[in-house]
């Protein structure tokens, strides 16, 4: 799967979602009113596509990307196990794991701290078996945070969570 589908698929699969490109990167927030504050707001999924932020994935490589995604922590914790919270020198979460590793789920290597995954270059294998549920099951995190969010300014009870 190329990065031009994955992105087409998310943008075309979750109801409510807005992306930003920046640096050739791509951010996907929920968003359902299309308001997207200039600050304070969190993706639940990202498509990197180089070594701007590190280069512990090799994404320079011709036609290699990161997706990263966002999970809830439970989520995480079946996967993965407990978060790691040890960092080398180069600010690296220390997971045992190869982080240039392809079509591969992983913890993500500077956020698997907060519950975030990434695969690089997925395989359609791979899309349908790991990625489809996973980007399903951060989407639905995410709508259920803004719906949250939006209860406590309204005054309401926060939905279940």
């Amino acid at each position: 799967m190329d990065i031009a589908e994955l992105k087409r698929y998310i943008e075309t699969n979750f109801e409510g979602v807005t992306s930003v490109e920046s640096a050739g990167d791509t951010f996907f927030t929920y968003d359902p009113h299309g308001a997207l504050p200039a600050q304070g707001w969190q993706p639940f999924a990202t498509l990197v596509t180089g070594d701007h932020y590190d280069d512990v994935s090799a994404l320079e490589e011709s036609g290699c990307y990161r997706l990263n995604i966002g999970l809830p922590k439970a989520a995480y914790l079946a996967r993965f196990g407990a978060a790691p919270t040890e960092r080398d020198e180069r600010g690296v979460l220390r997971t045992g794991f190869d982080y240039a590793i392809r079509d591969q789920l992983l913890p993500h290597p500077h956020y698997a701290s907060q519950y975030w995954v990434c695969v690089i270059s997925p395989s359609a294998r791979t899309f349908e078996a790991v990625v489809r549920p996973l980007l399903a099951q951060s989407y639905e995190f995410a709508a259920r945070k803004y719906a949250n969010r939006d209860a406590r300014r309204a005054g309401e009870q926060p939905r279940g969570g």
